[in-house]
């Protein structure tokens, strides 16, 4: 700890005596100096032990002594010594009463006791804590070196907690609690998510303090120190340290190396997660091209057992690129998209970038695998069936809808919605990709599929992908196809333009009121050509009902007898009705 006033006292070879204020001898005492100025204030920080032999001073005038220690107390001096022998061969009584109405400590230095001596006893007093407080922080470096090798961030989190006295969380990047130390300082830690999700959206690293201590909830007594971890654009974790007062200098020591320690942990160099991708794209090309055991030799233990279990494949894009060319991939015939270039390199203008950023955390909080392939415009995930990553896939879908449904109710120039409306594990990513509706994020959604299959998986994904962008979804999986109607597929400007083409005859001519015409052929449809069934439910005779299908044909120009024409006039009715609807 650094120098007292008290430790001073007690130095053998200084022979100082308390004066005044002995109450208020454990004041640290950050330097020691000598002025004779009649008022030093301008030139004190707050903390020294002022040296005086009184030389420019009226000591004996009890007024002035008063202004003159008031002012030293107001600048936060930590006690005033006074040499005796020099200007006064005794402190005088007026500056004694003074220091004890203002409660300053008060030090009488022997006239053998020059003001250098107690400078340096000052400087070693200093210099020994500082080498205490090194010396205190590389043995906790090692310490927490030693934790983080053999226990991994839940160590680390341990130790440090030890070495500063109180508790420490870490937060993955969506702003979920890891791991807290100890076990009790989770539910302080859950409290303090929005505070890192502020932090997440500054470039790392960056730093807040929550709190100054002293409150009465069991957050607002500590002191909380926030710091992301990561050396890119966007943290990849944050670490929560929370203490009842300042961090000291070796507590300060101890923190930094874990930042330092928890970063290494957490943050891949660049050239490593590129190697990850190019193998992580190779294992995808080999499964499309049908060659899973060649995947798995290339993949080892990378991926667990994610090649081997029930996957589900996710293609995602920006709903307003095109299509794109036929590209070849593993040997297969596979589209992907080849226009422009993602809108930014953060999340909240890279909804794809999010997208793979919740997946990711959420696989990485469950253990279990995934595999992410970025491509361009496009993202292609493997995910455990079931698992953790496909719930969050869904999870954020569905706040991207709700997101875009409050943005669209309040009409085309009213702000972006806010964080709000998506979950708080979500984090900003689908709240700020609403703000672009259609053109944000689409995502299409394979069944269940084994390796042998990951092909007609990646088509189904493929299916789905095309049937969300012509809904104006955010996600359909491929079990909403197979489970719903064809009629939604076609709802399309084309197949609606066919539609009314067909039938504008017939709606002219029941315009004109000599007939109905368009209801006869629904219900003759319905009832599969059943003439008795169909004119029952239109309440008319079986003879009538069967001129009006004649003239149906001969309006037409087709005839009702072709099993692709009834096809194509039910479907032009399902069509019209929806459009209707």
């Amino acid at each position: 700890m650094p120098p007292t006033l008290a430790s001073l006292v007690h130095h053998s070879a200084l022979k100082l005596t308390v004066r005044a204020g002995g109450d208020r001898l454990d004041v640290p005492v950050r330097w020691a100096h000598a002025s004779e100025l009649a008022d030093p204030v301008p030139y004190m920080e707050g903390g020294e032990l002022l040296l005086i032999t009184a030389l420019t001073l009226d000591a004996e005038d009890p007024e002035a002594m008063r202004r003159y220690v008031k002012r030293l107390a107001g600048a936060g001096v930590a006690g005033l010594g006074f040499a005796v022998g020099v200007n006064y061969a005794d402190i005088p009584e007026a500056l004694v009463e003074a220091a004890e109405h203002e409660g300053l400590p008060l030090l009488e230095v022997p006239r053998r006791t020059p003001f250098l001596a107690i400078s340096k006893a000052v400087s070693a007093a200093i210099a020994a804590d500082q080498y205490r407080a090194v010396t205190a922080g590389f043995a906790a470096q090692r310490e927490l070196t030693r934790q983080a090798l053999s226990d991994g961030p839940e160590g680390l989190l341990a130790a440090l907690a030890s070495q500063v006295d109180g508790w420490a969380a870490l937060y993955d990047a969506s702003g979920a609690v890891v791991a807290t130390a100890p076990e009790w300082a989770g539910r302080r830690a859950a409290r303090l998510t929005a505070d890192v999700e502020l932090l997440r959206e500054r470039p790392a690293p960056a730093s807040a303090v929550v709190g100054a201590g002293g409150g009465d909830d069991d957050v607002e007594r500590d002191r909380v120190e926030l710091h992301s971890l990561g050396t890119g654009r966007r943290p990849r974790a944050a670490l929560a340290v929370g203490t009842a007062a300042a961090l000291g200098t070796a507590e300060r020591y101890a923190l930094h190396s874990a930042i330092a320690l928890l970063t290494l942990t957490t943050e891949r160099s660049r050239s490593l997660q590129a190697a990850e991708q190019r193998i992580g794209a190779a294992v995808l090309r080999m499964l499309l091209a049908g060659e899973p055991d060649h995947a798995r030799a290339v993949a080892g233990g990378l991926y667990g057992e994610l090649l081997d279990a029930p996957f589900r494949i996710v293609v995602a894009e920006s709903a307003s690129a095109p299509v794109g060319a036929v590209r070849e991939v593993g040997g297969g015939a596979v589209r992907w998209p080849t226009a422009g270039a993602l809108v930014a390199a953060d999340t909240t203008g890279d909804p794809l970038g999010g997208l793979a950023e919740c997946l990711e955390a959420a696989a990485a909080r469950a253990g279990e695998a995934v595999l992410v392939v970025p491509e361009r415009e496009r993202l292609v995930v493997l995910a455990v069936d079931g698992g953790a990553a496909v719930g969050a896939c869904e999870e954020f879908a569905a706040a991207l809808e709700q997101a875009r449904a409050e943005v669209r109710g309040r009409g085309a120039d009213a702000p972006a919605t806010s964080a709000a409306a998506s979950p708080a594990s979500l984090g900003s990513s689908a709240s700020a990709s609403a703000s672009g509706d259609e053109d944000g994020l689409v995502v299409g959604m394979s069944g269940p599929a084994g390796p042998i299959a990951a092909a007609a998986a990646y088509k189904q994904a493929e299916q789905a992908l095309s049937v969300a962008r012509r809904r104006g979804r955010v996600l359909v999986g491929h079990e909403q196809l197979a489970a719903g109607s064809v009629v939604p597929l076609l709802a399309d400007d084309a197949v609606r333009a066919f539609a009314d083409g067909l039938l504008r005859p017939l709606y002219e001519h029941d315009a004109t009121g000599r007939g109905d015409l368009v209801a006869s052929l629904r219900a003759w449809l319905s009832r599969h050509g059943q003439w008795d069934a169909a004119a029952a439910d239109l309440g008319v005779h079986r003879h009538t009902l069967r001129y009006r299908m004649r003239r149906v044909e001969e309006i037409l120009g087709r005839s009702l007898d072709d099993p692709d024409v009834r096809m194509e006039l039910w479907l032009a009715l399902k069509t019209t009705a929806a459009v209707g609807e």
